[in-house]
């Protein structure tokens, strides 16, 4: 049970592919975005230019935007907002970039601290690139692994999609994985170069938005196929084993 005396720290979705938050969040979820005064994210400038295309009654200079610096500890920051807002009844909303808070961005950071100091979370609900590329894909999601952002060294990325090929063709595991967007280019050659030819890769990019592409196939069809055009565009990518 909620402590009556704290507020309740929500987890904000942001839609994806250029999609406006009316044509693809519920009307709850717009509703208690624009009953919050506070909010943690992990862009100050895309968060204002986001809450200003639904705010309805309120000014952005009503709201107190914090931003979270993904390369260093943000405890006392966040220690400060919990003692000012949420500890003494007022709610709090995360939000990322784009898609679901905590999932590959500085949020889980603020969710953890507020498990340890007995505040309710409530994530709402909204769209997450990995998961609807997963169900997109066709590959396995009954046991699937997200990793992030591969190693950035090159020849260290090709040994860990080694060890990903290895792990999937013994499990039947999907892994799934990001890139930054000038980068996915120089990530899709690596696999197309490092993985075997009855590997399966699926490419979901721009999910939800006017060029949305989503393909799996083989390493050994994409390698005899015009590459797409991922590059600047935000893509998802998963390999799995063939289970044909």
């Amino acid at each position: 049970m909620s402590d009556p005396k704290k507020g309740t720290l929500y987890l904000i979705p942001v839609p994806i592919g250029n999609c406006s938050a009316n044509q693809i969040l519920p009307l709850s979820v717009l509703e208690i975005s624009r009953s919050l005064d506070v909010f943690i994210v992990e862009n100050a400038k895309t968060a204002r230019a986001y809450l200003k295309t639904f705010l309805v009654g309120k000014s952005l200079q009503e709201i107190a935007v914090h931003q979270l610096d993904k390369h260093h500890s943000n405890r006392e920051l966040l220690l400060d907002i919990f003692n000012s807002s949420l500890l003494n009844g007022q709610n709090v909303g995360v939000m990322s970039e784009s898609g679901m808070p905590g999932l590959a961005d500085p949020g889980s950071e603020v969710v953890i601290m507020a498990h340890g100091l007995g505040v309710q979370v409530v994530p709402l609900v909204g769209p997450s690139s990995l998961f609807l590329a997963l169900a997109a894909s066709g590959l396995n999601g009954q046991n699937f692994s997200f990793h992030g952002y591969l190693p950035k060294e090159k020849s260290d990325r090709k040994a860990m999609l080694k060890d990903l090929e290895s792990i999937s063709r013994k499990s039947g595991f999907t892994h799934i994985f990001i890139e930054t967007p000038y980068r996915n280019d120089q990530l899709f050659d690596d696999l197309l170069n490092s993985l075997g030819g009855e590997i399966l890769l699926c490419v979901a990019s721009d999910i939800s938005g006017p060029e949305q592409y989503i393909k799996t196939q083989k390493i050994n069809v994409w390698r005899q196929v015009v590459k797409p055009n991922l590059k600047d565009i935000p893509t998802v990518f998963l390999i799995g084993s063939s289970r044909s």
